[in-house]
């Protein structure tokens, strides 16, 4: 099978991956009463008296049978209604579309650092085994695996937002972000892609570009400690297993150099798993980094959400949800298709 086809066939067993996740949310939503319901289709719900939300339990079939329930509230997903949220005043799908390029650009700025960074450490320490920079990157990973995220993020923001007042929490400066929204209102500032460090200098603002560079250093700073030791871990393990394999006693005894055997033999092989975690990072910081955002008060979908089901707002939750499914999908078919140019032996099936 080609590649076009796989791609094609994967994407497809997306709508019955999807509809499996809809309807088993859907299926949660049933142990919640539908007064509670409601909510997803009303704006200021506490204005409404009980005898009035009786009638919108009524009117959008909330005291219907369940499949009726299920078939109407399929319809309004496929016709773009992801219901409103009470808490943010905003109807849903605008709120994930605004506040996605926030939780984008630290993963832009976060994950290939990762990525390089660990897949690097993990070889060089397999290669050096118990050697002193073996030793340091192993107490490296142990401790970016055994540290909270927020502990290290709390510490950072203590000191360089706290103390230093190097920076401030959020994507920008308060001034130049309150700067840029007058400017929005008065179409003074174009949004091209909702990245502050791109849209800046399509905007001839090289200042605020400075400014959401300086405010995405500590965010990456704690997602690079804590996700770069889990990789280096799994790296590691990898190299090692390729190194003791007999394919590689073979290389050697046909004269090829230490290099050649490590980088274009043995880490080749060992990037299997490797690529497998890296999907699953990437989708997992994509999905909302609900801690790191919340610790710097970073408006992204993570603490979008986090905020959300403090507040039991379900319409929320539930789009956070369907997204992160997607997300996880579309991670995996990358996966898949990265492992055929890593391995020519895999085929696509």
């Amino acid at each position: 099978m080609g590649l076009r086809e796989y791609i094609i066939r994967r994407l497809i067993l997306l709508i019955p991956i999807m509809l499996g996740v809809v309807v088993l949310i859907f299926a949660i939503m049933q142990f919640v009463d539908p007064m509670t319901r409601v909510t997803l289709y009303l704006r200021n719900v506490r204005q409404y008296v009980p005898s009035v939300l009786d009638r919108y339990i009524h009117l959008y079939g909330l005291d219907q049978p369940i499949y009726v329930q299920f078939y109407n509230w399929l319809i309004g997903l496929l016709q773009g209604n992801f219901g409103y949220s009470a808490y943010y005043k905003e109807m849903v799908l605008e709120g994930l579309l605004a506040r996605v390029p926030a939780t984008l650009e630290i993963v832009l700025y976060s994950a290939p650092a990762i990525i390089l960074l660990g897949i690097w450490l993990g070889v060089e320490s397999a290669v050096r085994k118990d050697k002193a920079a073996d030793q340091a990157t192993r107490i490296f990973s142990i401790l970016g695996t055994s540290l909270p995220s927020f502990f290290f993020g709390v510490v950072l923001a203590a000191l360089f937002i706290a103390q230093l007042r190097w920076v401030s929490f959020g994507r920008l400066n308060p001034r130049l972000a309150y700067q840029i929204a007058s400017m929005q209102t008065s179409g003074a500032w174009h949004t091209y892609t909702g990245l502050f460090t791109i849209d800046s200098l399509l905007n001839f603002r090289p200042d605020v570009c400075l400014d959401a560079l300086e405010h995405l250093v500590l965010p990456c700073l704690v997602l690079l400690f804590i996700q770069t030791a889990v990789l280096v871990r799994v790296t590691r393990s990898s190299m090692l297993e390729a190194l003791g394999k007999t394919y590689i006693t073979a290389a050697r005894a046909k004269g090829l150099t230490k290099n050649e055997v490590i980088y274009h033999h043995a880490r080749r092989n060992a990037l299997i798993p490797v690529v497998t975690i890296s999907g699953l990072l990437v989708g997992g910081m994509m999905t909302g980094l609900i801690i790191t955002e919340s610790v710097f008060l970073f408006p992204g979908i993570g603490q979008w959400a986090a905020q959300a089901s403090q507040v039991f707002d379900i319409s929320v939750v539930i789009v956070y949800a369907m997204f992160s499914a997607l997300v996880f999908v579309l991670a995996n078919l990358i996966v898949d298709v990265l492992y055929a140019y890593i391995d020519p032996r895999i085929r696509l099936g």
